[in-house]
């Protein structure tokens, strides 16, 4: 099938359009649209916006005509079925001024596909054979319904996946990103995280300033997370200059602002950061736990390095079925709870941490039993209820940390 020849423009920037009546109404939620932007970010490409649209033609073909008036690359996914509200590539046709023309290789593609099924074939299938003359099929090797790969007589790129998550992951990695890439998509791009606690995210932001914060390369940027206060390090190669060098100017400010709140970096969490603070001293720990309904046990999750956990309520009896004393343990001081959980373990650090709602937020002690003897630690965790036990043990984790970097 002929195909209309277009520019090789450039593909830095996208918008993402998720289409279904489904995603509007609130019955399903959209998961590709995310996922899509991850993989588009890794690659250097830039999402200026992402959009859920109901299967109406008129706000689809709209949609679709903002988009690609601003990026370069517009990725839709679903309305890619055989029903009549299945309405995607009828957008793609309008805004393109084309008509659609069921193409005899995909046609039998589909006919094989149901005969290999042994599933009646309906007529109305065919509209997943339909294709424009600027629109070439990507394969679905997971459903019956192709996608297209559109070129606009710009050099703009409209990509058209499934809805179904299965799908269109699939499809992406097999059939449209090794194109993007062949196309040269993306930009060199060097992204860097750090990991920060015992500072919120207002505070973190004012301790970066409007002047970095504002910046459009780098982007420094912050996002409240349920573990950290991530800030992240957006550069993009310009100008002669590097991605790398960029990166570090911009992360010689950030360490300057916020440096001493850091305790990872990336992708780390607190198991892996405790993890290896442990593993240079070649200890373990235990953990017994107070008022925090197992918020600590859960945040380090199945840690090799921890030994045992316990999660006590403090004058209402066991909150799991691993306590041991219950509820007159939980009464007992701090040192003498992390002590005895150091011994009934045999870890070389016992810890424990106490939450106590009070007024609005969450009074939290702690302790920790080890070859140094007994340090201890209070603090006063913003909010109460899940979110306050959440950030006690926060609170612990940061205790621990600092303490392996002390001793």
């Amino acid at each position: 099938m002929s195909r209309q020849s277009a520019p090789n423009r450039p593909i830095h920037s996208a918008v993402l359009l998720a289409v279904g009546s489904e995603l509007t109404t609130g019955e399903t939620r959209d998961t590709n649209s995310g996922d899509i932007a991850r993989w588009l970010g890794e690659t250097g490409v830039d999402v200026l916006w992402i959009s859920s649209l109901p299967d109406r033609l008129d706000t689809v073909v709209r949609a679709m005509r903002d988009a690609l008036a601003e990026a370069d690359l517009v990725l839709t996914t679903g309305g890619l079925g055989p029903t009549p509200d299945d309405l995607t590539r009828e957008s793609i046709a309008a805004v393109m001024g084309a008509t659609v023309a069921v193409d005899p290789g995909l046609a039998r593609w589909l006919r094989d596909l149901f005969a290999r099924r042994k599933m009646t074939f309906s007529e109305i299938n065919l509209k997943q054979a339909w294709l424009i003359p600027s629109a070439s099929a990507i394969p679905n090797e997971r459903g019956t319904a192709p996608g297209w790969w559109v070129d606009a007589p710009d050099g703009r790129v409209i990509v058209a996946m499934p809805g179904p998550p299965r799908e269109m992951a699939g499809m992406w990695n097999d059939g449209v990103l090794p194109r993007l890439r062949a196309r040269g998509a993306g930009r060199e791009t060097v992204v860097r995280t750090f990991r920060l606690a015992g500072i919120g995210e207002s505070m973190a932001a004012a301790q970066l300033g409007e002047r970095l914060l504002r910046a459009t390369n780098p982007i420094v940027a912050t996002y409240a997370k349920v573990d950290a206060v991530d800030v992240r390090i957006t550069a993009v190669a310009e100008g002669g200059r590097s991605a790398a060098a960029l990166a570090d100017e911009a992360q010689v400010e950030v360490l300057a602002a916020v440096g001493g709140f850091v305790w990872g970096t990336g992708a780390d969490t607190w198991p892996d950061v405790l993890g290896r603070g442990l593993a240079e001293h070649g200890w373990t720990a235990a953990l017994v736990e107070i008022g925090t309904d197992g918020a600590t046990g859960r945040l380090l999750g199945e840690a090799p390095w921890l030994l045992e956990a316990r999660s006590l309520r403090s004058g209402a009896g066991s909150s799991s079925a691993s306590d041991a004393g219950g509820a007159a343990d939980a009464e007992l001081p701090l040192p003498d709870l992390a002590a005895a959980v150091r011994t009934a373990s045999g870890a070389t650090v016992g810890l424990a941490v106490r939450a106590v709602e009070t007024g609005k937020d969450t009074h939290v002690d702690m302790c920790a039993v080890g070859p140094w003897g007994v340090e201890t630690f209070e603090t006063l965790a913003f909010l109460g209820g899940a979110q306050g036990r959440i950030r006690a043990a926060n609170s612990l984790a940061t205790f621990l940390n600092d303490l392996l970097k002390r001793h």
